[in-house]
């Protein structure tokens, strides 16, 4: 391992983030893919992909680990400068949406080696920006729910994680599987279905 991390830092940084990308490739293509198959789409020895990521149960971490960033990144882009919670919500869906699906066959494997208590762990950050929201819309009076934020939250994740179960089964498409969420999780903090509908069609329209 020590002679692996000598030599040109930039040459390491770059082979890391090769066998990242292809990896995420690889495993979106076919959830059962080897260390072996990974290392050779990535043109580098079996040894190379080892000496950064130990198992692939630790290549699944970290992956796992860049899709809550950036599924954190998008939700906080999004929510920027928007003061109507319900609106913040419905933004927020939306661009986790577009950003999980391209993640979505890899969160359900992780569900399998990073375990479902690990990925709740990952998610703590975005959820509390959530609870936040909802705190808002709750006091506002936008959100109406027999479930306190935090809990009301888990519902939310929840809800978004079984959304995505149905675009893998093919119960639903990915396209309309963003506003669906979002008008699903609108409504379940109380908005009427109606009002959610509009609003996660006007949001759209925005992006």
């Amino acid at each position: 391992m020590a002679a692996m991390t000598t030599g040109n830092p930039s040459r390491a940084d770059a082979n890391r983030r090769r066998i990242l990308d292809v990896a995420l490739a690889e495993l979106l293509r076919d959830p059962d893919a080897s260390m072996d198959q990974i290392a050779r789409a990535a043109g580098v020895v079996r040894r190379t992909v080892y000496g950064h990521f130990p198992s692939r149960e630790a290549l699944i971490s970290t992956l796992t680990d860049e899709a809550v960033q950036a599924l954190a990144d998008a939700d906080a882009a999004v929510r920027t400068g928007v003061t109507d919670p319900a609106e913040a919500l419905a933004r927020s869906v939306l661009a986790l949406w577009a950003t999980a699906d391209r993640y979505r066959l890899l969160i359900a494997l992780a569900q399998r080696t990073v375990t479902v208590q690990g990925i709740r762990e990952r998610l703590a950050p975005l959820r509390a920006a959530k609870v936040r929201v909802l705190q808002q819309g709750l006091d506002e009076g936008v959100f109406t729910s027999p479930l306190p934020a935090p809990a009301l939250a888990y519902v939310h994740e929840q809800t978004v994680f079984a959304v995505m179960e149905a675009v893998n089964d093919g119960l639903l498409t990915a396209q309309e599987a963003g506003r669906s969420a979002a008008v699903t999780i609108l409504t379940a903090a109380g908005v009427p279905a109606s009002t959610a509908t509009a609003l996660v069609a006007e949001v759209s329209s925005d992006t």
